[in-house]
């Protein structure tokens, strides 16, 4: 089972960036779909961007142009690259990794980073 522990959120002002990075406990890394959540302080968990093991890539309408997200599978690693961040992308972040293909019920999350972006 992996385990995803993230970083890098914090408080920022509009226009402003932000890196976050996901650590990945599982030697089986590469293997997996990894993706960036947004969590609503009702706890619902929305796609933000995703990334397979072979760097395909989708996200929300909302962060088109503005996020990035990336993988480093020889350091298991996934990063979502923030810019000209606006105050509705403020949220508690998670990190997930699915394997749609090998096991579709596998589904593990991180505990999240919070972004703020207020002036």
């Amino acid at each position: 089972q992996v385990q995803l522990v993230e970083s890098g959120g914090g408080l920022v002002q509009p226009g402003g960036s932000l890196r976050l990075s996901c650590a990945a406990s599982s030697i089986m890394f590469s293997a997996n779909v990894m993706g960036w959540y947004r969590q609503t302080p009702g706890k619902q968990r929305d796609l933000v961007a995703d990334i397979t093991s072979g760097g395909a890539t989708r996200y929300a309408d909302s962060v088109k142009g503005r996020f990035t997200i990336s993988r480093d599978n020889a350091k298991r690693m996934v990063y979502l690259q923030m810019n000209n961040l606006k105050p509705e992308d403020t949220g508690v972040y998670v990190c997930n990794a699915k394997r749609p293909t090998l096991d579709p019920e596998y589904d593990a999350w991180g505990q999240g980073t919070q972004v703020t972006v207020s002036s």
